[in-house]
């Protein structure tokens, strides 16, 4: 996340939070739920959760071309006890062309 780029007026970020304790939970909260429940084979409730989008997102070097941009979430979600984070990327991956940027072991996600 931190090689994009916002300061030329290119992509945005913005982000939706949930809460979900003792309310009705919407469609995308029980989607992750499931994917949850599905990945980490266990029972999964969310308390809370929260979405944060990176739209077209251009990476952040003297050369780069505005023309490629990403779009990538991070999704933060918690029971009050466990806590899990989805990584979603648009589709076909990250569209950065890497082999340009200064450091070449570049990742994708979180450590």
């Amino acid at each position: 996340w931190a090689n994009a780029d916002f300061s030329r007026g290119v992509g945005t970020t913005f982000y939706q939070e949930f809460y979900t304790l003792n309310t009705a939970k919407p469609p995308f909260v029980r989607d992750v739920e499931a994917k949850v429940r599905r990945y980490m084979r266990s029972s999964y409730s969310a308390a809370w959760t929260l979405k944060i989008t990176w739209e077209k997102a251009p990476v952040f070097a003297p050369w780069t071309d505005t023309q490629k941009t990403i779009t990538y979430q991070a999704v933060l979600t918690t029971d009050g006890f466990r806590s899990y984070i989805l990584m979603l990327y648009q589709d076909g991956g990250m569209q950065w062309d890497y082999t340009r940027l200064t450091s070449t072991n570049v990742l994708i996600g979180y450590t």
